[in-house]
């Protein structure tokens, strides 16, 4: 192979890596979506090889499930899962930031673009335009990380990132959202880190992570009721030929209403 042809299937590989990203992130793949390498290769009118290569790539950061004989599926991630990518990325931003000088190096001249990135997603957010708030929040926190001196962290926390919105995105879609539902706060936390105020970093990021935490309450609750109640219609129709016979009545249950959606990540 000449090295033209491995730098064209790189870079094709990344291609189809972020249109698929693009796709899980936009919630048109939603979770437990089943496809196969060859399905992938033909809608975008490649070879196996780079797609194959693609969704091992999307797989090794969490956001695929591969089985040898099933191909590859959206991963559905839990409430429990999306606690603990909150609880994780709490401890590693509080452990960056009782030491910044040892690990965290903030250059001046990246503060501009990332001013940009919280004021665009603080509008969204507040404009409820979920699409452009994701391409922000992860642009906002990527750039956020280039300032972390330990590049694995940095890789870490961009990945716990992704994989919060994947676990996010269907549920605010179905469930709607305002700015009471999404944390925007992107604005307070950069003038904070530019100040060098670890207080009010740590208050900021508190505040961002009880968000997380609320809303994870919030569906857990819901799932809880959610279940019961499939429970309840699940043992009207398992008693209605039962022994009092088809004709015994059974006291209708009243419709849960819905609870409002809690806060995003």
């Amino acid at each position: 192979m000449s090295p033209s042809a491995g730098v064209t299937r790189n870079t094709l590989r990344q291609q189809i890596a972020d249109a698929l990203r693009d796709e899980v992130l936009a919630g048109r793949l939603p979770p437990g979506r089943e496809f196969t390498v060859k399905q992938i290769a033909e809608q975008y009118g490649v070879s196996a090889t780079p797609v194959r290569e693609a969704l091992f790539d999307l797989s090794a950061q969490g956001l695929l499930a591969s089985d040898q004989h099933r191909g590859f599926q959206v991963r559905e991630f839990t409430v429990a899962d999306y606690r603990a990518m909150a609880e994780a990325r709490a401890l590693v931003v509080e452990g960056l930031f009782r030491n910044p000088a040892e690990r965290v190096a903030v250059r001046p001249e990246g503060l501009a673009s990332i001013r940009r990135r919280a004021a665009e997603a603080v509008r969204a957010a507040k404009g409820g335009d979920l699409d452009v708030l994701i391409g922000y929040d992860l642009r906002f926190w990527r750039e956020l990380g280039q300032f972390v001196l330990n590049p694995y962290i940095a890789d870490f926390l961009t990945r716990l990132r992704v994989q919060a919105w994947v676990f996010a995105v269907h549920r605010l879609r179905r469930d709607g959202m305002d700015e009471n539902v999404l944390w925007f706060g992107h604005e307070e936390l950069v003038e904070a880190i530019a100040r060098g105020d670890r207080e009010q970093v740590h208050a900021e990021m508190r505040s961002y992570y009880a968000h997380a935490l609320a809303w994870a309450d919030r569906l857990e609750a819901r799932e809880a009721a959610g279940n019961g109640e499939r429970n309840g219609e699940q043992n009207v129709e398992g008693n209605a030929d039962g022994p009092a016979g088809p004709g015994s009545a059974v006291p209708p249950q009243s419709p849960q209403s819905p609870e409002s959606p809690g806060h995003c990540a």
